[in-house]
């Protein structure tokens, strides 16, 4: 197996199976930002295995996917996961940056 696959297997058995948060089968594949963003709290805020708050735990998630996933995302993918972020900010009432 090489470095490259190591890598892929890797962060996608955290995505699938993160101790933190049970997240939503196929979440990051929708093309509906708050319903990404939604889904994230609610998995944030029903965990009580997450080391931090509902907050950074569901954007780190998300951060982390994205990073993960990067130049096998699509633009159009990116951009819907990006506007996810501003979702997220806004269903935990913080101000979008």
């Amino acid at each position: 197996m090489s470095k490259e696959s190591k890598k892929k297997k890797w962060s996608q058995e955290v995505t699938e199976k993160s101790d933190a948060l049970d997240l939503e089968e196929g979440i990051f594949k929708s093309d509906d930002p708050a319903k990404i963003a939604h889904s994230l709290k609610r998995s944030a805020e029903a965990s009580d295995r997450r080391k931090s708050t509902p907050f950074r735990s569901a954007m780190s998630m998300l951060t982390f996917y994205i990073n993960r996933a990067g130049a096998g995302l699509s633009r159009r993918q990116r951009h819907v996961l990006e506007k996810a972020k501003v979702e997220l900010r806004k269903d935990f009432g913080r101000e979008p940056r």
